[in-house]
């Protein structure tokens, strides 16, 4: 009697453990470390994926699975490892980190490849039969494009499925079913482009690049590289170059962007430069906006290998590129990497950890990196690369600073406008010189509060610990976090005060654009925020329309501070720098530096030098003042020394422990017995801080309370298996939910 094959398999269910399943005989063949399966769980089937197959089980009796999904193992080996690693130092089990590794499109059984008709041009073997005019004109097409899906061809030819029908009749055409893969760029005209020549601190980058990717092993101490370049001093095509060698050496890409906004422009330079010739290969995009279809075969064509370039945000780590030569992390200090439920990874640092066991190189891209970024690379921990100069000889664009405290004196009111008389003037100079101009203001809707100069009554959100904002279009009070909204009252809706002059106060960038109109009434202007983006392309489109000349002036929140490259842009605006210097957070001057220096760098990436007007209250505060001269190393310097004074990273890592629930007290009541249960287990620690338990900075999101408690640590990899196991042996009250979030970037 042969032994009994075994796989142990991890469900969808969150259990925190893998469960065995005989195999059957049938199955035999098609069972595989990677495999989706569906097995019985209880009284019902349940899908898992097989993440073992031990010799044998110290269970008896056990149950066969019901079925194999599939092909082909869905997750590699490699990238299994990758999720195992995810969940013990994130602190979340196995199958929540598997379900971020394979995407929702590739786990559902019901997911597949789309079939459609497509009609083939088949040449007549002898004299063409008799044709109808309508035939023949179909006749035509095809005999132009050769094969052509029916819908497509019915539209082209104006026709209906019974002309092609008699054709198909005739022999001159074949009718039959076939995958038609759901490209997002099917439609884009893609023009093949060459390598352009480097400059020598490129040359320098790229050398060292493939150097390394000569001699990298799997496991090996391949130190990362940090790219640190001025905006414009074409990292891109240092990355473009490094993939070609890549490909040469018989090994795969992918790059990682911050902004779904970067994907189209990145992924239009990478299509066209490996379009064409030796190293042609196909391009594959995952990000959130593509549909489920267009994810599903995006992900296929890469695990087939078809794909060698992976583009996309955070969750591309994941793409199943085997075997792997090269990660590119643009924008490496982003916030957006970071993932703000289970498992909180932080896509920066998971490629790190996965490109060592995989023997492939790791790029670190950014022209602000992160204070974690460079520390390591003045540890020698990473390699530092940089370049000085913009690509082409550029000039820095020149950043004016205006003090809004002062714009302020000059009324009796104290308001200020939302453009200065100076940035005002320098918007009508480029619209006369045909040139373009960038506004930013990281606030959207049309005002930020509402509130009555009476009682002081301000309209705040039900659910949260925020003002409602105003957005004029809808004619709504939305609430930011959770998404409530109501309609604008017409009077102050404090009883005892029935005020009908209740006023909008603030401003945001829907505001911005209402007043850009009137004082340029004949100005081409789009916005870009969350508001205006609802359909999948219109990212595409209004960056098109704007890189073509069709706009004049774009006005944007965060996602159009970085990354894009337009030449004709010469001036820069920033309407208020001030918004994040004030959060509570110990990251809010970085984050301020690294978004005027980026915005900034839009500017004079042409012919013409750019200038920058950024519009601030604190004009002197040091993030401000080294954005202004474009000093990273000044500003690095200065903010090392108050994170070493705090031990706040990256002198230390941080693990964020949130409570929350329904009712304040019992939130605060559980929180304090959190803090007595840490210090028992960690009392031996000497190098740990713990602080809190506290409010939140947003004590109320979504009708939940929260109260925090951080803990601070340079063991942050034992740190989480305490944490892990404090998550399932602290008991909670059934309406409280504990959540751990290992290197948080966002502390409200």
């Amino acid at each position: 009697m042969l032994p009994q094959m075994v796989a142990r398999v991890t469900l969808e269910i969150a259990l925190r453990k893998e469960f065995d399943y005989s195999i059957p005989e049938d199955l035999a063949g098609r069972v595989e470390i990677g495999s989706r399966v569906k097995v019985p769980f209880g009284s019902r089937l349940v899908l898992g994926v097989v993440t073992g197959l031990p010799d044998s089980s110290p269970h008896t009796n056990l149950k066969p699975l019901a079925d194999v999904i599939g092909a082909q193992g869905l997750v590699t080996p490699k990238v299994l490892a990758l999720a195992r690693w995810m969940a013990e130092y994130y602190c979340c089990p196995v199958e929540t980190a598997l379900k971020s590794v394979l995407p929702d499109a590739v786990r559902k059984e019901e997911a597949g490849w789309r079939e459609r008709l497509h009609v083939h041009y088949l040449p007549p073997t002898g004299e063409l039969p008799k044709l109808t005019k309508r035939q023949e004109a179909i006749w035509r097409i095809l005999e132009e494009w050769r094969e052509l899906p029916l819908q497509e061809l019915l539209r082209l030819g104006e026709t209906t499925a019974d002309t092609v029908r008699r054709l198909e009749d005739k022999g001159l055409v074949r009718i039959g079913s076939q995958i038609d893969e759901r490209d997002p760029y099917a439609r884009e005209l893609i023009v093949p482009t060459q390598s352009l020549t480097l400059n020598p601190d490129q040359l320098n980058a790229f050398e060292q690049i493939t150097r390394s990717l000569a001699t990298v092993a799997p496991g090996g101490e391949n130190p990362p590289f940090l790219l640190h370049g001025v905006t414009g001093s074409g990292k891109t095509e240092v990355y473009l170059q490094a993939i070609d060698h890549c490909l040469t050496l018989g090994r795969g890409a992918i790059v990682l962007v911050p902004e779904i906004s970067l994907t189209p422009q990145t992924v239009e330079r990478f299509k066209a430069r490996f379009s064409t010739g030796p190293r042609a290969t196909l391009v594959a995009v995952l990000h959130s906006h593509l549909s489920t279809g267009e994810r599903h075969d995006e992900w296929h064509k890469i695990r087939q290998g078809r794909a060698r370039i992976v583009i996309g945000a955070r969750s591309a780590i994941f793409a199943p590129v085997d075997p792997l030569g090269l990660i590119i992390v643009d924008e490496e200090h982003e916030h957006s990497y970071k993932q703000e439920e289970a498992p909180r990874y932080h896509a920066r640092d998971v490629a790190v950890v996965r490109g060592q066991r995989e023997g492939a190189v790791i790029v670190l891209g950014s022209a602000t990196p992160s204070l974690e970024s460079y520390h390591n690379a003045r540890r020698k921990k990473y390699r530092l690369l940089e370049l000085h100069t913009r690509a082409t000889e550029q000039k820095m664009p020149i950043v004016r600073v205006i003090d809004l405290r002062l714009e302020s004196r000059k009324t009796k009111s104290g308001a200020v406008a939302i453009f200065t008389p100076e940035l005002k003037e320098a918007i009508t100079q480029r619209l006369e010189r045909r040139e373009q101009t960038i506004l930013f203001l990281n606030r959207r809707g049309y005002s930020t509060s509402l509130q009555c100069p009476k009682c002081g009554y301000v309209a705040g959100c039900p659910n949260c610990s925020v003002a409602l904002t105003f957005h004029r279009a809808e004619q709504r009070l939305l609430c930011h976090v959770c998404g409530y909204q109501e309609a604008v009252p017409k009077q102050c809706p404090a009883p005892e005060c029935r005020n009908p002059a209740i006023r909008f106060s603030g401003l945001g960038t829907e505001k911005v654009e209402e007043t850009l109109t009137r004082l340029f009434p004949h100005a081409r202007i789009a916005r870009m925020d969350r508001d205006t983006l609802k359909r999948k392309d219109d990212y595409r489109r209004i960056l098109t329309d704007f890189r073509t000349g069709k706009l004049d002036i774009l006005v944007g929140t965060q996602m159009i501070a970085k990354g894009l490259h337009f030449p004709n842009v010469t001036l820069v605006g920033v309407l208020y720098a001030d918004l994040s210097l004030h959060m509570p957070d110990f990251r809010a001057g970085e984050r301020t530096f690294q978004l005027l220096t980026q915005v900034s760098g839009r500017a004079g990436r042409g012919d013409v030098e750019g200038e920058v007007f950024v519009q601030s209250f604190t004009p002197f505060h040091p993030a401000i003042q080294y954005a202004r001269r474009h000093d990273f190393l000044g500003f690095y310097d200065q903010e090392i020394e108050f994170r070493e004074q705090l031990k706040y990273p990256p002198l230390a890592r941080v693990a964020l422990l949130t409570l929350k629930g329904r009712n304040e007290d019992k939130v605060k009541f559980t929180a304090d017995a959190l803090r007595k249960e840490l210090d028992r287990r960690l009392s031996a620690w000497r190098d740990l801080v713990i602080a809190g338990p506290a409010p939140a900075p947003l004590l109320r999101a979504e009708s939940y309370y929260r109260h925090q408690i951080m803990l601070r640590t340079k063991a942050m990899a034992r740190l989480s298996l305490e944490l892990t196991a404090l998550q399932t042996g602290f008991p909670l009250p059934d309406d409280l939910t504990l959540t751990v979030d290992v290197d948080p970037v966002n502390l409200v």
